[in-house]
């Protein structure tokens, strides 16, 4: 019985969390620094959570520091088709009774888990991002305390809103609509790079009532497991998100396979994306019904700045949006257009500002840059820097080292291409690599059309301009070109509630992350009808005479 059934109840009104600043001799950074040797000292086991219960397989993965990759921060157990079936069918299972809680119940639990992260586990919740997801301090406290915090918030009241959202009635009739979890499980695939996107995932969907089987990366498993255990504190029932690291062939193949696949929110690369699309095209019908599909897959993304430009904000942002985390965000700024009249300005102080810039462990709270995820993500990024050494059409001038011996180390890179359709220029790298294309001042709108038509992705970009009338040409040529678009700023950094995030073309559905729209994807609608005084006869009064 429901002792709530008569209450119309408000959420709180959601506030972006503030960031705290870690200053020398601030209680946050004490705090920090003794989450940061615990955590390093401590060897972790990391096991499946299906149904609540933990699930270990024996099939083990390393958790390493990207900055020391000798340094073992522990082992999570890999799932294989038989428990991935589990979590389904589990997920499935959950799913009667969840969905059965009134929504403001629901939302209580991940308004505690945003109170939990923010208060109780914000240290360690951020020294788990640096020391397994290479952050700095800064990039770990905006993404995997303020950002998640605010996707928890914010997504509560987002499903307040939705459901107060009810269609006008008429005389004698009463029209209302009933917001449903979509029928199966929302399988949730999750990237290496942000522990937010990791935590809205299969969140977002849970809000609304469905269940999750969720894949985090196997790159960034430590921040998702300690994640799992706060939604467990703050009163998560079993079986409503089932955690299950695994390869992508044993966790993915397994899920797109099941009838009962209600929806996929995926972030990612576009290849893998692409292909699981696929799969769900050839398998449409064996499925109960049509998976809903959601996914950010990555970004070219650009900043073009105009002759009118300044150029010292303008190189504040390059160097920010191109090599902090060390260019592993989907927006991280990774080609520039840059005008022939502002460009030995624009040169000389990229070399100055990253001649400044210290690379190491993000331990040292003095460094800006640390190391790349992984050992893949340096020979593909690597690969990258040796293409521009060896070929025509692009000459590196700041950076270019790079260096596995102790952690997965490159240097901020800045190449210059002769050639607009330069390699680098127009392929997704992920890494700390920026290349500059510089165009004759007179061919601002020529170079617009190029900027526009010369990669498949449209996530986010930037214009500098000073001028309205050149701002506003940018705005429109470069309409498609980018979801999130930036005037005068860096092109990352979006805020949950104030940009909500997302891009179309190669980048994604579009689905913004951080808004009402997301969390529409996770509902199907069911319209219902009263009318309180039926007709009792068939006859219309039109047929009283011939």
């Amino acid at each position: 019985m429901n002792l709530m059934n008569n209450a119309v109840i408000n959420t709180p009104q959601p506030v972006n969390e503030s960031a705290l600043n870690y200053a020398p001799g601030s209680p946050e950074k004490e705090s920090l620094k003794t989450a940061l040797a615990e955590m390093a000292s401590r060897h972790v086991e990391i096991p499946l959570l299906i149904g609540g219960k933990e699930v270990r397989t024996g099939n083990l993965g390393k958790v390493v520091m990207p900055h020391d990759h000798q340094h073992v921060l522990g082992s999570y157990h890999k799932a294989g088709p038989e428990e991935v079936q589990m979590a389904i069918d589990t997920a499935v299972a959950a799913q009667k009774e969840w969905e059965s809680f009134r929504w403001e119940e629901r939302a209580s639990i991940f308004l505690k888990a945003a109170e939990l992260l923010a208060v109780k586990y914000r240290a360690e919740m951020n020294a788990c991002s640096m020391l397994n997801g290479g952050k700095t301090v800064y990039q770990a406290e905006i993404d995997a305390s303020c950002e998640l915090i605010d996707f928890l918030r914010f997504n509560v009241r987002y499903a307040q809103e939705i459901y107060e959202k009810q269609p006008e009635s008429s005389p004698g009739v009463w029209n209302y609509v009933q917001h449903r979890p979509l029928e199966g499980f929302v399988f949730a695939v999750t990237p290496f790079n942000f522990t937010a996107i990791a935590g809205n995932l299969p969140t977002a969907p849970a809000i609304m009532g469905n269940t999750v089987v969720w894949k985090p990366a196997s790159s960034l498993v430590y921040t998702p497991w300690l994640f799992m255990q706060i939604l467990q504190e703050a009163g998560l029932p079993a079986g409503v998100i089932n955690f299950v690291p695994g390869s992508g062939g044993n966790v993915g193949d397994t899920c797109l396979a099941d009838p009962h696949l209600a929806g996929i929110h995926f972030t990612g690369s576009t290849r893998v994306f692409q292909q699981m699309w696929k799969t769900i095209g050839g398998n449409i019908e064996r499925y109960k019904s049509y998976p809903r599909i959601v996914g950010e897959t990555g970004g070219k993304d650009f900043v073009f700045a105009h002759p009118s430009a300044d150029t010292s904000t303008l190189v504040t942002a390059l160097v920010r949006g191109a090599f902090e985390y060390q260019g592993q965000k989907c927006s991280a700024a990774s080609r520039a257009y840059i005008p022939r009249s502002l460009w030995p300005a624009v040169e000389a102080g990229l070399k100055t500002e990253i001649g400044k810039i210290k690379m190491g462990p993000p331990t040292d709270f003095r460094n800006f840059v640390g190391a790349v995820i992984d050992q893949s993500a340096f020979d593909s990024i690597s690969a990258y820097i040796d293409h521009a050494k060896n070929n025509e059409g692009g000459d590196i001038i700041i950076g270019g080292t790079c260096d596995d011996s102790v952690g997965y180390y490159i240097e901020p890179t800045v190449i210059l291409a002769s050639d607009p359709h330069f390699k680098t220029m127009v392929e997704e790298i992920f890494g700390p690599v920026l290349t500059v294309y510089v165009y004759d001042d007179d061919r601002f709108e020529e170079t617009l059309d190029l900027c526009d038509s010369s990669s498949m992705y449209a996530l986010t970009g930037a214009v500098f301009s000073q001028d309205r009338s050149a701002t506003s040409r940018a705005i429109r040529k470069l309409e498609h070109a980018a979801g999130n678009f930036y005037i005068n700023d860096k092109p990352t950094g979006a805020v949950v509630g104030q940009q909500p995030f997302g891009g179309g073309r190669a980048s994604g559905t579009n689905d913004k992350a951080g808004s009402q729209a997301n969390l529409m994807r996770w509902v199907s609608t069911r319209t219902i009808k009263e009318t309180f005084v039926p007709a009792a006869a068939f006859e219309y009064p039109f047929m009283g005479e011939e």
